[in-house]
């Protein structure tokens, strides 16, 4: 491994944006050299940029945070893409096999279709799995696999159009990073939060944020289904706030005396002068059980609609910041009937930062690391005029190609940038797109 070069990455959280900057070794195992949190405010609603100049603000300063930490200098950016209209939706690609053979190149034609499509008054941002059938049988490695004709189902990650038009607007409002790429948040996650066997056997995975809770359902390998509930962590302290609490003490009531759920099991001893809530405790965990009722009452029914829900051998699996709360495992699989498993970053996939890798809501910021492929730094590289080459240190990225073209000249400023890679994932045919329907939707306010 060497010590240059990093990946930077920004979790735009509807409670707080987070950021890490790391390193991936050539086993793939990640070393975080630096990491920063800052408080979203208002600014973010249901995982949806809401006020562009704050955002933007705020990641300029959790960004110089962590430039400053380290001396090293951000050049771009990864961003979490999320949202309560992201959801998963099925696409199926067939193709007849005159050779007789699948090939690496039917295989590429076919994800290609799947990246191009676009459905009807939505954006396709990601292929998320994909399961393969030839002949009517699946095939988990179609290549050199003999049939007449191969059918692909995908899952494709879609959402409202203009879902990043106001994160592009609030990175660039305030700095002149670019945007390395999107990731969408709830892949992420259960990259990093899930085993292989977890999502081979079956389960339910539930990421419980401030603005939303987010299902995903794995089986045999595969996502299945992915939909967003529209309620979270903050939905449950909006309702106590209508005990007459302002929202930052409704927060910490919550955080410090809130449970799912009574389990009759208290410290052998208290002391008396322990502190006690200006509140009713029966009173404030109904309300947190009320809210809580809502939130599973969705999670079941979409459990259903997935067609799983007799086949999840691997039960529950939850992370994110609100699954922190009391009893809420306990509460959730007396509610689903199932075993559940809190889970935070693997410890296998990072080699460092324990505090972060056992914090659930640094899940999903971790998680973005693994899907980074660009080396983020920018540096100054000074090259005298006599010299012939020019001297770019190297990327920690094992596979990121060298320089195509090195040039002589004088003092210049090198942004160690792929903005030609970066146009294309954003330009093109779905930017149109965006132009076309951008104005058209918006997310609903809270």
């Amino acid at each position: 491994m060497t010590s240059s070069g990093f990946t930077a990455v920004i979790d735009l959280g509807t409670s707080r944006i987070k950021g890490v900057m790391g390193r991936r070794n050539e086993n793939g195992v990640i070393s975080v050299i630096t990491s920063g949190s800052i408080d979203s405010g208002n600014s973010i609603r249901r995982g949806m940029v809401y006020n562009i100049e704050q955002v933007g603000a705020n990641v300029h300063k959790l960004v110089r945070m962590m430039e400053n930490s380290t001396g090293r200098k951000v050049g771009m950016v990864y961003v979490s893409l999320a949202g309560q209209s992201i959801h998963t939706m099925e696409y199926n690609e067939m193709k007849q096999l005159p050779g007789g053979m699948v090939t690496d190149e039917v295989v590429n034609q076919l994800l290609e279709a799947a990246r191009k499509y676009q459905p009807d008054m939505k954006r396709n941002y990601q292929v998320a799995d994909v399961e393969y059938y030839i002949d009517d049988k699946p095939e988990r490695n179609p290549v050199g696999v003999t049939g007449s004709q191969i059918e692909a189902g995908f899952e494709l990650i879609v959402g409202r159009p203009n879902l990043m038009h106001n994160i592009e607007k609030s990175i660039k409002a305030k700095s002149e990073l670019e945007i390395a790429g999107y990731v969408v948040g709830p892949v992420a996650s259960a990259a990093i939060a899930l085993t292989d066997e977890e999502k081979e056997l079956g389960c339910a995975f539930i990421d419980f944020g401030a603005g939303t809770t987010t299902l995903s359902v794995y089986k045999e390998g595969i996502l299945r289904r992915m939909v967003v509930i529209p309620f979270g962590g903050r939905s449950i302290t909006k309702d106590i706030c209508a005990l007459n609490f302002t929202e930052n003490d409704a927060e910490q009531l919550k955080i410090k005396f809130g449970k799912a759920m009574e389990t009759h099991e208290g410290p052998l001893f208290t002391s008396p002068f322990s502190s006690k809530p200006d509140i009713d405790l029966a009173e404030l965990n109904k309300v947190i059980g009320m809210r809580l009722d809502e939130i599973i009452a969705n999670i079941r029914e979409q459990i259903s609609l997935s067609g799983y829900e007799e086949q999840l051998g691997a039960g529950v699996v939850i992370t994110g910041g609100a699954s922190q709360l009391k009893n809420l495992d306990l509460y959730l699989g007396q509610q689903l009937k199932m075993e559940v498993r809190k889970a935070t970053a693997r410890k296998t996939m990072i080699n460092n930062a324990p505090e972060l890798t056992g914090d659930p809501s640094y899940a999903l910021v971790l998680g973005m690391l693994l899907s980074a492929k660009d080396d983020c730094e920018q540096v100054v590289v000074e090259i005298a005029e006599e010299e012939d080459e020019e001297r770019v240190s190297s990327s920690s990225w094992p596979w990121r190609s060298k320089p195509e073209k090195e040039k002589k000249g004088k003092k210049e400023k090198v942004k160690k940038v792929n903005s030609e890679k970066a146009e294309k994932s954003e330009g093109g045919f779905l930017s149109k797109m965006e132009d076309m329907f951008g104005n058209i939707f918006s997310e609903d306010d809270e």
